[in-house]
């Protein structure tokens, strides 16, 4: 068990708590709760490089929107990847 310590209170608290916590935010909370989350993983990553992934994000969503690419079908892409990987 993993247990974290709130600042100051001495309280602890599980990571299963933790969870439990988190999942009881709204949407947009949890997101931005992840985002936090990857980013102290990744402290190189700075606003910039977010924001020019956020774009492409979005570029590959409207091209798929809008019909100009299609989406393949996991089980395809992991099958295929295997496949170059023997």
């Amino acid at each position: 068990m993993i247990a974290f310590h709130s600042q100051g209170l001495g309280a602890k608290m599980s990571i299963e708590e933790l969870e439990t916590q988190v999942l009881q935010l709204g949407t947009k909370e949890r997101a931005e709760f992840a985002r936090r989350i990857l980013l102290s993983l990744e402290p190189d990553l700075d606003e910039d490089t977010e924001t020019i992934w956020a774009e492409e994000a979005e570029r590959r969503f409207q091209q798929l929107k809008s019909g100009e690419v299609e989406a393949i079908p996991s089980e395809d892409v992991f099958r295929d990847a295997r496949l170059r990987l023997r």
